[in-house]
């Protein structure tokens, strides 16, 4: 009873939060789902946590490791489990009862944000139009229960099959939309297709009986199902349509059973629900970041009292260690906010008598412009005192009828200024280029892009004076910019298309690797291509290996042929190994895996620690196979594996030289 109680004063004590946040939100141009919020225990936290945010999973020994590794995690000193929130309309968010109320509204805010990222971008949209993700598990839980609870059916089977699935979660084909239609119609065809050349032989039942017996019929089925014009990445789907599993009392492959092709289907369903957050990390906990600091903090949803717990709470995530989403991200869209603010006032200045691309940097007084830009005063400083203030400004600025009602006594101005603004209004008491922390960015434009800028513009003498652009300045540009990038990119083209030289100076950000020589790890470039092809390599497939379906008849033997997109990074053979194990219950045939590994001759190993450097290894394709009792290795001829390999991306972040 204590503990219900305790639950509904802390509900009531975030009801008001939970309900300005999201006016909040909107005011800033946000346009989230609804969001349902639960108030639970540290326990129940855990447990959420362990389940990937959701309240019910099938049954599987990993939720209990995962729980386990959370709960130590906490009690250790690891990290505190802030919030959960899970994609769905509405969303569902979990608030921990224990959290300050400080907290509380961190959570919030940043769960107002993931909210509209959920609703608005397109990756999101890729598994489902009308998502309801929380039915989904249910009902996936449920029937896996059922499975096991079928006397005709082995529980260590179906935990063993579970095993083989979830070892391949990740090898699904996250750059196209979810399909949950089988192939069963081509295969028909194929069957009838078959039968008719035949029948067109017009053999003798005799013949036809003792020549092409069912056994034959059955492997002449599987070689044309198993043909691809080009590899396949969605390796579970394919598995679904043309695997079997291998039976080990009649000692071959056998056809699957129902069950068995339930369970492959409802787990890469749920791989394709959990893609898109594994594909835009970077991008989403970066877009919550920043707009969690912007409430939290720029227009103080965190009271005067919270405000040192919360900046220490945003303190905590981004100074998380290695590499970590939350601050990559959030620096990202903060640049991405900046150079389109910059953008939007040097096109400005490009288009007044006398600025020319050329001569930008000596004719531009860059105080004064700072000068101009800077947000009405009436903006910066609102209060029940000052609101006659606002009635001067531009109508596009100030919400009229929140202005009534505030000078009427019905809106608290005081504590909730923001009300009084529109977006526009908003988003010029926030202007970017204003801040303390941008001071020098608007100066430090490169000469390539004033060119740029310029290359194209026909009306470069619109403005007589630098007073009259900067009065013309749309100050919505960066936030503008920002959402169109919200809807459209996920991590790799989010990285590829924002993270420059500029942004790689500016932050300090550098490259490190394994080094042969010396047995550990260094530091060996801070060359802006390097780091960004680290950055992209970690961000593609999840930072997971590239793997594709090449052939499901290979050496016309109706073996599977798995090949690894090599980029560079080998596979980890070890890992590759066990799970070619787990690949040939699900094919039933010998399965093959071509790769290519780095060789490293021993003597010039040698030669190049004495030297201090690192030894050049030769790239040699390999060919793994797998035949249910035993493991073959051998060398592939680099023309069979070609098609393998990187081109046109070369992630090689080494330096030619290491320094000593």
């Amino acid at each position: 009873m204590n503990e219900r109680i305790e639950t509904q004063r802390e509900a009531e004590q975030v009801r008001e939060p939970v309900v300005e946040a999201r006016k909040l939100a909107r005011k800033l141009g946000l346009d989230p789902y609804p969001v349902k919020y639960w108030i639970v225990d540290y326990d129940e936290m855990n447990e959420l946590i362990a389940y990937d945010g959701f309240q019910e999973r099938y049954p599987h020994w990993r939720w209990g490791m995962k729980y386990d590794r959370q709960q130590k995690q906490g009690q250790f000193g690891g990290g505190k489990a802030f919030e959960i929130v899970i994609n769905d309309d509405p969303a569902h968010a979990f608030l921990q009862q224990s959290n300050s109320l400080a907290d509380q509204k961190a959570v919030i805010t940043h769960v107002e944000a993931h909210s509209d990222f959920f609703a608005n971008n397109r990756w999101y949209r890729m598994f489902a139009d009308d998502l309801d993700a929380a039915a989904l598990l249910s009902r996936h839980a449920d029937r896996v229960r059922r499975i096991m609870a079928d006397p005709e059916i082995d529980r260590e089977e179906v935990e063993k099959w579970i095993d083989n699935v979830l070892c391949l979660q990740d090898n699904i084909d996250q750059h196209q939309a979810f399909k949950n239609q089988h192939r069963v119609e081509d295969e028909e065809h194929e069957t009838d297709e078959l039968a008719d050349q035949l029948e067109d032989m017009n053999l003798s039942d005799e013949v036809r009986d003792e020549v092409f017996d069912d056994e034959w019929l059955e492997a002449q089925q599987e070689k044309q199902a198993g043909t691809l014009e080009e590899p396949e990445k969605d390796i579970l789907a394919y598995l679904r349509d043309h695997g079997h599993a291998y039976d080990p009392e009649e000692g071959k492959a056998v056809e699957m059973e129902e069950w068995q092709t339930e369970i492959l289907e409802m787990l890469r369903t749920e791989s394709y629900y959990f893609a898109a957050q594994k594909t835009t990390k970077v991008m989403n906990e970066g877009w919550a970041a920043y707009w969690e600091s912007m409430m939290m903090g720029e227009e103080c949803f965190a009271g005067a009292d919270e405000f040192i717990e919360y900046a220490d709470h945003q303190a905590r995530v981004l100074g998380s260690p290695g590499l970590n989403p939350y601050k990559l991200g959030k620096q990202l869209w903060e640049y991405i906010e900046n150079t389109e603010n910059r953008r939007e006032v040097v096109r400005k200045l490009l288009r007044v008598k006398g600025i020319t691309w050329r001569n930008f940097h000596d004719v531009v007084d860059f105080d004064r412009v700072a000068d101009l830009i800077e947000p009405d005063p009436a903006l910066e400083t609102i209060s029940s005192e000052t609101l006659s203030d606002l009635e001067s400004l531009p109508s596009e600025t100030v919400d009229a009828e929140a202005l009534e009602r505030a000078e009427e006594g019905e809106i608290d101005v005081d504590s909730h200024p923001w009300k009084v603004l529109t977006y526009e209004g908003l988003a010029e008491r926030h202007f970017s280029l204003c801040k303390l922390q941008n001071q020098g960015f608007l100066e430090a434009i490169p000469q390539a892009d004033l060119e740029q800028y310029a290359r194209y513009m026909m009306d470069d003498e619109r403005y007589e004076s630098v007073e009259e652009a900067m009065a013309d300045v749309a100050y919505t540009a960066g936030w503008d910019r920002m959402y169109e990038v919200r809807s459209s990119h996920n991590d790799v083209t989010f990285l590829d298309g924002f993270l420059t030289k500029e942004f790689v100076v500016d932050n300090d950000y550098f490259t490190y690797e394994f080094s042969r020589t010396t047995g550990d790890y260094r530091v060996t470039s801070t060359e802006y291509e390097d780091v960004k092809k680290k950055l992209m390599l970690q961000f593609t497939n999840f930072g997971k290996p590239t793997m594709a379906v090449y052939d499901g008849n290979y050496d016309n033997k109706s073996e599977l042929l798995l090949g690894h997109h090599y980029n560079g990074v080998m596979l980890d053979l070890d890992q590759a190994t066990r799970t070619l194990e787990r690949i040939y219950d699900l094919w039933g045939h010998p399965v093959n895996l071509k790769t290519i590994v780095k060789e490293i001759d021993e003597r010039d190993a040698e030669i190049a620690r004495r030297r201090d450097r690192e030894p050049e290894p030769e790239e040699q394709g390999k060919l793994i196979r797998y035949d249910g009792n035993e493991f073959e290795m051998r060398d592939l001829p680099w023309s069979e594996v070609e098609d393998i390999a990187a081109t046109d991306v070369d992630y090689n972040t080494k330096p030619d030289e290491w320094l000593a």
